[in-house]
């Protein structure tokens, strides 16, 4: 049986605007304890980019930033079985409380899914038609080979829902 997994809480607070969605942390990001912590992963990069703040390596001011733009971080699965770090691998999933999350945080306006597990597993979960706007962006893992630039511009999406 391979080794259950589990995301991390979600990065909110009651100024957040749009909601990202994860799958789950890969194994770099759970060893590290980190979103997003894969040095090739290209999420940091750009969020920074948009936000046209300067990179940093540090993850605490990462988090400072997302908070301060008022964008939110979490997983749509809690908890799954998994080896190694492909979304392909996930087995027997559980999901994460997103609807719950939602009511407890209204304002947010529009929720993003880095990557297409993420998105079905949130259709799956809200359903089609739920009130608020739900946009599928490029995945920013290093498995996803379309390059830097297209998946920038796929991502300014965000900035439209932004103060």
């Amino acid at each position: 049986m391979q080794k259950r997994i589990s995301s991390f809480p979600p990065i909110i607070d009651a100024r957040s605007e749009i909601l990202i969605l994860g799958s789950i942390p890969g194994v770099k990001s759970l060893e590290k304890q980190q979103y997003y912590a894969h040095p090739q992963n290209k999420f940091w990069k750009i969020i920074f980019e948009l936000l046209n703040e300067d990179f940093t390596d540090d993850y605490i001011q990462r988090i400072e930033t997302i908070k301060k733009h008022h964008i939110a971080l979490w997983d749509v699965i809690d908890s799954c079985e998994r080896k190694g770090s492909l979304d392909s691998e996930i087995r027997n999933e559980e999901a994460n409380q997103i609807e719950e999350l939602l009511k407890e945080h209204p304002n947010i306006k529009a929720i993003f899914c880095n990557g297409g597990k993420s998105y079905k597993n949130l259709q799956k979960l809200l359903g089609k038609n739920y009130k608020l706007p739900i946009f599928q962006l490029p995945s920013t893992s290093p498995l996803h080979t379309v390059s830097f630039e297209k998946k920038l511009e796929e991502w300014k999406g965000i900035l439209e829902f932004l103060v």
